[in-house]
């Protein structure tokens, strides 16, 4: 095995926010881990290093997106853990959690080992499985989460399929907590989302598509809270996009809940009216919704309500997005435009760099209990190294990842990922020539 460079990254803007830290400075970074970042010039360099000029450049810690779809095992056509983290890799993601919605069903402690092995052999990020909360992510019997747990998976969750019973959900926050393992959930009724399409509303009649109500998500997601309050387990709401489920985390939370949620980059820069050209590719789970709904969620991810942001990675051949809007799958990539979404943000004033690297690194990786998120000496080097300022646009045939179902297609945006290390390892390097 080679010996990895050290690597000297010199005047950078640093922002770590495990250590509150945002200032110019150098990173050092040898035998793959952080040997020194903060806001001051470098007093020893290792010998042999490499020096990078890292002038109007941010070094933060590499991000951690906590919903990501893998194809494989089973739909291997859309995405493989190969892609999916040379995606990640692009977009400046370090570590990549997978949901176990794929075929089969990982909720088996073999292949939960299999998922882990597969991605030591092919991928270029940190690959980190979720296991499946109930068998078959059927929704009756809840699996063999202590064994699970012993065997990598970071977490458990139904992933697209929504746990409708309540005594199933009360017997796994009941049943997970004796381990200390986190539940994932994306609330979501299938009854009453119905025949829905996009958001319920005056677009939606509009369009003439059918509406999904904001109680098919807050609804759930109340009894989810309710359910931890009762059984003082470990709960995650894996995306949520509506002002109502604020309400509902805000009020958990001043609780003392041990709860936590997310939304997605999507969800954040773009709504209902997008649809307004009948785009499949942002047709999406849970919708986009109407103005008021997105901007409650900005504020919610500025205040921390919402701890984390998510590209929920969904990635859709094209013969499942190649239909009429009503009929189309359901679903968008995400990796690689994670970070440049969410600097649209920071940009229009609605949150700091900080606290979008909070949500994007720092935060997930605390939830996961992971060592990631912080640029702090002795933590492995992973790290993403941006320049917030540089223009470009998203291109089909610039897209990495196997599927291109995208709903930036064509966006500018602001901010670019010019270098991506795990463990001290460059995993990505922006060409101009790709551009």
């Amino acid at each position: 095995m080679s010996e990895i460079r050290p690597i000297v990254i010199r005047n950078a803007r640093i922002v770590d926010p495990a250590r509150g830290i945002d200032g110019t400075g150098d990173v050092v970074v040898k035998d793959g881990r952080i040997a020194a970042a903060d806001p001051a010039p470098a007093t020893s360099v290792p010998d042999g290093a490499e020096i990078v000029d890292a002038r109007g450049l941010v070094a933060a810690p590499g991000l951690v997106d906590m919903l990501v779809h893998a194809g494989e095992p089973g739909h291997e056509h859309r995405e493989t853990l190969a892609s999916a983290s040379l995606a990640a890799a692009a977009g400046g993601v370090t570590t990549i959690v997978i949901q176990p919605d794929t075929d089969p069903v990982i909720d088996d402690p073999a292949l939960v080992d299999f998922l882990l092995r597969r991605a030591r052999d092919t991928a270029r990020v940190r690959v980190l499985p979720m296991a499946a909360l109930t068998k078959g992510l059927a929704g009756r019997e809840t699996t063999e989460i202590g064994l699970l747990q012993e065997a990598g998976a970071v977490a458990f969750t139904n992933g697209r399929a929504a746990l409708s019973s309540a005594r199933v959900m009360r017997r796994a926050l009941t049943y997970a907590r004796d381990f200390g393992a986190l539940i994932v959930h994306k609330p979501e009724d299938p009854e009453l989302v119905g025949s829905g399409v996009m958001n319920e509303g005056e677009t939606a009649s509009r369009l003439g598509l059918s509406g999904i109500p904001r109680e098919a998500e807050f609804i759930p997601l109340e009894r989810d809270l309710r359910l931890v309050r009762l059984t003082r387990g470990r709960y995650h709401a894996a995306l949520v996009s509506c002002a109502h489920s604020v309400a509902a985390l805000r009020a958990a939370k001043a609780e003392g809940l041990d709860v936590t949620a997310a939304t997605s980059v999507a969800h954040l820069t773009l709504n209902e009216l997008d649809v307004a050209q009948y785009r499949t590719f942002v047709k999406l789970s849970p919708p986009l919704r109407d103005e008021d709904d997105r901007r409650a969620i900005i504020d919610a991810v500025a205040d921390g309500t919402i701890d984390i942001v998510v590209s929920n990675h969904d990635p859709q051949d094209v013969e499942m997005k190649r239909h009429p809007f009503a009929e189309a799958a359901d679903g968008a990539i995400g990796l690689e435009t994670l970070l440049a979404g969410g600097l649209r943000l920071v940009h229009n004033g609605d949150l700091t760099l900080p606290r979008l690297i909070e949500a994007m690194s720092t935060a997930p990786a605390k939830r996961l209990g992971i060592a990631a998120g912080t640029l702090a000496p002795g933590a492995p080097a992973d790290i993403v190294l941006f320049d917030p300022g540089a223009p470009w646009v998203l291109a089909l045939d610039g897209i990495v990842s196997r599927s291109k179902n995208t709903p930036f297609e064509n966006a500018r945006f602001q901010g670019r990922v010019v270098r991506t290390l795990v463990a001290g390892k460059t995993v990505h390097t922006y060409s101009h020539s790709a551009s």
